[in-house]
């Protein structure tokens, strides 16, 4: 593939790697996958990650785990232990990789999760992000002392404010509040350093925060929500965007709608990466890729997890269900979900069972294919697949389309899975120019190209 077809000015690719662990993506019962609770799997992962000279690693979160017809749904990787430390671990075994962990805005407080962040980023030397995300389901509220769940249109708004709380608790220390003077004994430049104070419906917090500026100033802030209010949020606070759109056609859509939504809040475009998790199998031919790619498809969409996707559909246990036969005859069962637990999948198809379950059944009969077949098709989300060359070429004209900024790998096998890309493909985007040969900045807003946000004086929120 010749390189004449990049276009200058182009754009630098941004990557990053998500360690799987709460969702079918992982095949663990493949002989190359590891473990996904010893610090060794963490541990190669990231230092894989940073050969690559990757962006971060990603941690996704599993507050509960799942449940389907009553018992622990273990057909995928399930669970996932502390975030925090497991990236202060990694900490010390990495120099340059960021860290980036998800923590729910639900069930925890302002307080606690922004002194956890900027511990993180003071141990890792400005590598610390966080994912904000928000929870909606009473079956994992019942793990908390607050019970239960918020609705979903406070969702975003508990969302926003405990972000901004968090933002006013790292913005009360200034960079020069420390000043360790010893041979005057003073310690601090100012004696209110850390005092804050917050106050709206959802938050009412003032006092002194205990953690000094950190190298970052604040740690990096994701968003993975994609509805009109997710989007709302990333416009207005984010630095960056988990995203599940990672191809050309969904991709630059989601690309135009957020980048947008900036001018609104006085924000560049440059202000806001977007970066959607992808797949990639590879092989020595597209040929060899393609058939991996299958086999892959089939491990992740085993029988009997297609059968546990078709009773969350059909909202019904079924036991004796031959998954690679037909789909069950009848409707699926109005209601609440009574299977599974836990799922975001049950949700987002539950609203409009019956319908989809038609179209499967369609898609089953016009291409002759079984209800897992089906299945495996339907939530498949679509990767990189090729030769090294066929990858590097699919991933530059994402972002060079204005699709992406970049991405986020998830690959199939952990923790091993990186490495097949850092060894091919890696060294192709490097000679064409569009990713780094090496860090030029020591934190993650250097890798990332943002800037290092300055304090603003502590605030009280509005009522």
């Amino acid at each position: 593939m010749s390189t004449t077809a990049h276009s200058e000015p182009v754009k630098q690719i941004h990557i990053a790697a998500h360690f799987p662990g709460v969702n079918n993506t992982t095949v663990w019962s493949d002989p190359e996958a590891g473990s996904h609770i010893e610090f060794d799997s963490f541990r190669t992962f990231a230092q894989e990650a940073e050969r690559g000279k990757f962006d971060f690693l990603f941690l996704a979160e599993g507050l509960r785990l799942r449940e389907q017809n009553g018992q622990i749904y273990d057909l995928d990787v399930v669970g996932r232990p502390d975030t925090f430390t497991i990236l202060s671990a990694l900490a010390a075994v990495t120099d340059r990789l960021g860290l980036a962990g998800t923590i729910n805005s639900t069930f925890n407080e302002p307080y606690e999760v922004a002194r956890q962040f900027a511990s993180l980023d003071h141990l890792s030397a400005g590598r610390a992000a966080w994912n904000v995300v928000t929870s909606w389901d009473e079956f994992t509220g019942e793990n908390f002392r607050r019970g239960g769940f918020l609705a979903e249109e406070d969702r975003y708004g508990r969302a926003e404010s405990f972000l901004s709380a968090a933002q006013t608790l790292w913005d009360s220390w200034r960079d020069d509040d420390v000043i360790a003077d010893k041979a005057a004994g003073r310690f601090l430049r100012r004696p209110d350093a850390g005092a804050y104070s917050y106050h709206d419906r959802f938050f009412d917090i003032e006092g002194r925060f205990n953690v000094p500026r950190s190298p970052q100033g604040r740690p990096v802030v994701f968003q993975a929500g994609d509805s009109d209010a997710g989007r709302e949020f990333a416009a207005a606070q984010a630095d960056a965007i988990f995203s599940r759109h990672g191809d050309l056609e969904t991709g630059t859509r989601f690309y135009a709608d957020v980048k947008r939504r900036l001018a609104k809040y006085s924000r560049r475009r440059d202000e806001l990466l977007i970066l959607p998790a992808v797949t990639f199998v590879l092989g020595d031919t597209d040929a060899e890729a393609a058939d991996a790619a299958a086999r892959v498809r089939l491990a992740q969409v085993s029988a009997a997890t297609a059968t546990r996707f078709i009773e969350q559909l059909w909202n019904v246990a079924l036991p004796d269900f031959d998954a690679d036969g037909s789909f069950p005859s009848f409707d699926p069962v109005e209601g609440e979900s009574t299977v599974s637990k836990g799922r975001a999948s049950v949700r987002m198809l539950g609203r409009e069972a019956a319908e989809v379950a038609e179209q499967w059944r369609a898609i089953a009969a016009a291409e002759g294919l079984s209800a897992r077949e089906v299945v495996a098709k339907a939530f498949h989300r679509g990767g990189l697949v090729g030769s090294p060359e066929t990858v590097a070429h699919q991933l530059n004209e994402l972002v060079q389309s204005d699709a992406a900024d970049g991405v986020i790998l998830a690959p199939h096998i952990t923790p091993g899975g990186l490495t097949p890309f850092v060894d091919k493909v890696i060294p192709i985007l490097q000679e064409w120019g569009v990713y780094r040969t090496d860090y030029d900045g020591t934190t993650l807003r250097d890798h990332l190209g943002l800037t290092r946000p300055e304090p603003t004086t502590s605030r009280e929120a509005a009522s």
